[in-house]
């Protein structure tokens, strides 16, 4: 399968990567890692006023009317600098869930308002939620939340299908939640608060296998980053006055830590292509996560071997990929869960 970019797609992808690497310098995201939020709003309206956030929304409310390829060349890059914006809560999960309402997605395109998806619960998976929803009044627990502190509506999934939430609904109660990239996610609580209907646990499915490519898209960069980052390293680091890559283990952890690589990234493309052309995709999807979940881990454990020490200092870049792969392995279903889907699947195909 010919997963080539159209001349206009490796131009956007040109743009979301000069805007990103210019301003993720290790300086930089130390700064924004060391405020309340952790996340960079400033690059966030940026990549907004570049036309990047709407990248895929319609251009009656300010999009570019482009598809999920379009928005994944530029998830895809955020993913490959680690930058700490809310680009898997917006453009990965609940912006397009809100589609068919415009007005609840004013000011997403532009970058001033932020919207999110509460999927997961305590107990439970997230393909069956517990949150109910009785004459328009929406009650349950969601953890794990991405940057649900600062989003001003929340796109929730409940027992008979998908909700849309005001944050500044008083019978909404969120919390901060820390987590190990720094950047918190929330616990949100709805005691009987107003809720809008999206759809039926149709749109549910639909939102989760997007939200699953954008995740595995954006591993996807950040494991070519981390690839990139210990071949660099293995032929500047010397021992014996050879440089580490000529060493026959070390040259061989970096190629399997390749071929993990182009596993997750195939996969990833695979599962969003298909994804675009409506064809039948939870195969391809939940492939795509089991390589992002276990492939990943791999290319990052990998690379931290090769880099010794160094890699786990904080001042190197290295960690920043390693805790944002493990944030989205999380998210939407990790190895076991997908292979445990995949396996029910194929058994009843």
């Amino acid at each position: 399968m010919d997963f080539s970019l159209t001349s206009d797609q490796n131009e956007l992808r040109s743009l979301a990567r000069q805007i990103l690497t210019d301003v993720c310098t290790p300086e930089h995201l130390k700064q924004i890692g060391a405020t309340d939020s952790a996340t960079d709003l400033a690059l966030w309206r940026t990549l907004a006023d570049a036309g990047l956030v709407g990248i895929g929304l319609p251009e009656s409310v300010g999009g570019a009317g482009l598809g999920i390829i379009e928005t994944s060349v530029v998830l895809e890059e955020i993913g490959r600098v680690a930058a700490p914006v809310p680009a898997f809560a917006v453009m990965g999960l609940a912006a397009n869930a809100l589609v068919a309402h415009p007005e609840l997605l004013d000011g997403v395109a532009s970058g001033e308002t932020i919207v999110t998806a509460a999927l997961h619960e305590a107990v439970g998976d997230v393909f069956n939620p517990a949150t109910v929803v009785v004459d328009g009044k929406i009650t349950g627990t969601k953890v794990c939340v991405p940057h649900g502190l600062l989003a001003k509506r929340f796109v929730v999934s409940a027992v008979d299908g998908l909700y849309c939430v005001e944050a500044n609904d008083p019978n909404v109660k969120i919390t901060r939640q820390d987590t190990t990239s720094g950047v918190p996610d929330a616990l949100v609580e709805f005691k009987n608060a107003t809720a809008k209907c999206l759809g039926n646990p149709g749109a549910t499915a639909d939102l989760i296998n997007r939200g699953i490519a954008a995740a595995c898209i954006m591993t996807s960069g950040a494991c070519q980053s981390a690839l990139a980052l210990m071949a660099e390293y293995a032929k500047g680091r010397f021992q014996f006055e050879k440089a580490i890559a000529t060493f026959q283990a070390v040259s061989q952890r970096a190629g399997d830590a390749y071929i993990d690589t182009e596993g997750v990234r195939l996969t990833a493309w695979q599962a969003a292509w298909r994804l675009s052309e409506g064809l039948p995709s939870d195969e391809a999807l939940l492939s795509a996560k089991f390589w992002a979940a276990e492939g990943g881990w791999r290319v990052m454990h990998g690379s931290h071997h090769v880099h010794g020490g160094v890699g786990v200092d904080r001042d190197y870049p290295l960690h920043r990929y390693f805790l944002l792969h493990k944030q989205l392995e999380l998210q939407l279903g990790s190895t076991q869960p997908s292979l445990a889907r995949l396996g029910q699947i194929l058994v009843n195909s």
